[in-house]
């Protein structure tokens, strides 16, 4: 009965183990750049992000000190007058993927849609309909894509005196490598 036991857990933790697909060294930038003024673009290459192939849930946590401008002075800017990063450490992402099926994934690119919630800066916001494109290949799942948040939306002011060279539009790009688990 012991052996019975300890059989079937194994074989449950593995079949668990099957549908999941992680990266912790996922691609995140932001741009929020006005035309003519200095270049307001960040990029995160450490994100952590997990992908349940049984199910197409998908979950992202980025650090909020791992974003990297080429500019320290506006890095500094960043982490200490908008996102508060001190405060707010962290950005995750939770949502599902529309109509996910392991099975029809392939080489090719497919084009399809990813509904969750983003929270950055203490702010949970909906986001529907994300376009992703998503490839399998050699056991790795692929998933790029990119939307618009408006920085309002997450409570981060804009003072006036930089108002014109910072845009409230802010444009988020992802790439993820994801390996089977």
């Amino acid at each position: 009965m012991k052996i019975t036991f300890i059989t079937l857990l194994f074989v449950s933790i593995s079949a668990i183990g099957q549908n999941k697909y992680l990266t912790k060294t996922g691609v995140l930038t932001f741009e929020a750049s006005v035309p003519s003024f200095e270049e307001v673009a960040a990029k995160n290459q450490s994100v952590t992000a997990i992908l349940n192939t049984a199910n197409g849930e998908f979950a992202a946590l980025a650090l909020v000190k791992g974003f990297r401008f080429k500019n320290a002075l506006m890095e500094e800017h960043f982490n200490e007058n908008y996102a508060e990063s001190d405060q707010y450490p962290k950005a995750t992402f939770k949502g599902k993927i529309k109509d996910f099926s392991l099975d029809y994934l392939s080489k090719t690119d497919n084009a399809t849609t990813v509904n969750g919630s983003l929270t950055f800066h203490g702010v949970t916001k909906e986001l529907m309909d994300i376009p992703l494109t998503i490839t399998s290949v050699r056991d790795k799942i692929m998933l790029l894509g990119s939307f618009t948040v408006l920085a309002s939306d997450f409570d981060i002011d804009i003072p006036k005196i930089v108002a014109k060279k910072l845009s409230n539009d802010v444009k988020v790009n992802f790439s993820f490598e994801l390996v089977k688990k």
